[in-house]
């Protein structure tokens, strides 16, 4: 019982390292709304993109949470889905990912800890610049530590992500076409993916171009689980609306070219 003594004054008297931890990520996040405070990390969303996230929301609805598995009782953030789809795509979110410092249960005792180390993600809107966002997280973490506690923040790696120009009436118009010719619908823009390093390279390379980025998901496919597998039926369709989008580019340059 001598270790609990010494560890229960000593509480007293020093800020546990998991207060501390707790203060350092209320100075980025809201703990209980979960809204990201660093102005540096929030942007604007851009009137077309916007637009797209409406129309969205309207045709997946409670949809958009099916690929969560919530256990009995909890709750999402939001039942709007358009908040939902922001909250995804163009709202920072910090995750904490991992820890050290921390001893397995079975094993603790009822000491101070001396350190702990935390591995932190942030998902950042796909304007924001990653490496004056990386500075704004170092600046809020390492500036004036409570407590005088020692706090050093070293970043993995800082990767944007990637908002596409606005679509050009031609595309969007084949698009739609080809989405009612094959699916019978309006095709909607869900917004994701735009982290994926390729797409940034080539937009900055190419920045006047149109694009066209989609993927082979299908119902139920489980995209980077243990389980993921294409859908095949879904695959061939959405073959189909991009060759018919990829004919419509062809007769398009012969135009401007006639012209």
């Amino acid at each position: 019982m001598l270790e609990e003594k010494i560890s229960g004054l000593a509480s007293g008297i020093a800020p546990t390292p998991f207060r501390i931890v707790q203060l350092l990520l209320e100075r980025i996040e809201n703990s209980v709304t979960g809204a990201v405070r660093l102005k540096e990390l929030q942007a604007d969303i851009p009137k077309d993109r916007r637009a797209q996230i409406t129309v969205a929301a309207g045709t997946l609805g409670q949809h958009i949470l099916d690929k969560i598995p919530f256990v009995a009782g909890a709750q999402p953030l939001s039942t709007n889905p358009e908040e939902l789809l922001i909250n995804n795509t163009w709202r920072a979110t910090l995750s904490v990912t991992g820890a050290d410092g921390f001893p397995p249960v079975r094993t603790a005792g009822n000491v101070l800890l001396p350190e702990i180390t935390l591995k932190i993600s942030l998902r950042l809107p796909p304007t924001i610049d990653p490496a004056s966002a990386s500075q704004a997280v170092r600046t809020a973490l390492e500036h004036e530590p409570p407590y005088g506690a020692q706090v050093s923040f070293e970043p993995e790696s800082s990767t944007g992500g990637w908002n596409a120009p606005a679509f050009a009436p031609w595309i969007e118009q084949s698009m739609q076409r080809a989405s009612r010719h094959v699916f019978g619908r309006e095709a909607v823009y869900f917004g994701g993916g735009g982290s994926i390093p390729f797409l940034r390279m080539l937009g900055e390379r190419f920045a006047e171009t149109q694009f066209l980025v989609t993927g082979v998901l299908g119902p139920h496919s489980n995209a980077h689980g243990p389980n993921e597998f294409l859908h095949i039926a879904y695959a061939t369709r959405l073959t189909e609306c991009v060759s018919l989008v990829l004919a419509d580019h062809g007769s398009h340059l012969a135009t401007r070219s006639a012209a």
